[in-house]
């Protein structure tokens, strides 16, 4: 199943939104549950069956998202989960436990909707770029539609009414995806870090929740939901990502001007390893392409397109490639089939 978004270069990944160098992609996600039922972890398998029927029904009388997919998550093998997390299509929750869950996502990977995660709903749009307003525009009128035919839990004082009770409120979390190489290598990402936290927001890995940066990715969120309108916390992240955005340039700035040998140097190597090696981890391949990405940006490498670097950051993962090869895969041999995929790719630009 989904050998047909094994090789996706559009949606987030294609590397054509708005300063996508920086600022990978935009997500928006919020939380939704519908009145009369318990929270998912409360209710009865049969409860939440019910819900996925409902919402699967709704689903089917809007027609922006007719053309869509729709799984259960317990007819799915562990393999085709981690592929959709790797997609970033699904949270690390919703692949565990997965009896009474279920997910619907459009073709083009734009959006998707988790049944049965934390909170009946979560619906999520993610997109190439630092495009917050774009985003919000998108999933605002995907809640309004869905709204129309399911009654959503709702307080006149606290808002929307969720599991968790950090998300009641506007019940949505924005983040962007930033590359942050510059910030690394000049051992200035830990002070922003730190920044970030003392204002509220919070720096995840790749993963989302629970995970470490890998690769010099870092996705940044709003932490506070309750007492902020949804303009108000996205245009407070759209200023915050600005802000590391041209920290990140001036780091850029620095590294070549102070050290650009040694920058060339360490781009080339990493070039150099990736187009030759015959075993290569996970780690170590996202620490060299984010170096190449890194390359491509300052012009260092000119015959290379950002897309098919972005493209590698998934397609290298476990799960993607097991896909490829239709087997499970020992992890010495992922090691050997992911250094064939990149060269292969970086072979053949």
């Amino acid at each position: 199943m989904f050998e047909d978004f094994l090789d996706s270069r559009k949606g987030w990944l294609n590397g054509e939104g708005p300063d996508s160098d920086i600022v990978i992609s935009t997500r928006i996600r919020v939380a939704r549950n519908i009145t009369g039922y318990p929270f998912p972890w409360k209710a009865a398998l049969s409860y939440r069956q019910e819900i996925i029927n409902k919402v699967k029904n709704t689903i089917s009388r809007i027609e922006s998202m007719s053309d869509s997919f729709f799984v259960k998550m317990d007819t799915l093998n562990s393999i085709d989960r981690q592929f959709l997390l790797e997609k970033h299509l699904v949270s690390q929750e919703h692949i565990r436990s997965v009896r009474g869950k279920a997910l619907i996502f459009s073709r083009d990977e734009d959006f998707s909707v988790m049944i049965n995660e934390e909170d009946h709903l979560r619906l999520q749009v993610i997109l190439s770029g630092f495009d917050l307003e774009k985003a919000w525009v998108f999933v605002n009128q995907l809640d309004d539609e869905l709204s129309k035919y399911l009654e959503f839990s709702f307080s006149p004082d606290l808002g929307y009414l969720t599991a968790c009770p950090t998300n009641v409120g506007t019940a949505l979390r924005a983040s962007c995806m930033l590359h942050l190489p510059g910030l690394v290598l000049t051992k200035q990402i830990n002070k922003i870090l730190e920044l970030l936290a003392k204002l509220s927001f919070t720096s995840r890995g790749l993963f989302g929740e629970g995970t470490q940066a890998l690769g010099n990715f870092f996705q940044i969120s709003n932490q506070a939901t309750l007492g902020y309108s949804e303009e108000e916390i996205i245009d407070s992240l759209r200023g915050v990502v600005r802000q590391v955005k041209e920290n990140e340039l001036s780091a850029r700035g620095s590294l070549l001007g102070k050290y650009r040998h040694t920058l060339e140097d360490s781009v080339w190597r990493s070039f150099g390893i990736l187009s030759n090696c015959r075993l290569i981890s996970t780690k170590e391949a996202f620490s060299h392409l984010s170096m190449l990405c890194l390359g491509v940006d300052l012009g260092i490498i000119k015959d290379i397109e950002r897309s098919v670097i972005n493209n590698l950051f998934v397609i290298i993962q476990p799960a993607h490639l097991q896909k490829i090869e239709g087997r499970a895969l020992q992890e010495e041999e992922r090691d050997y089939i992911r250094a064939s995929v990149i060269r292969d790719r970086l072979n053949n630009v």
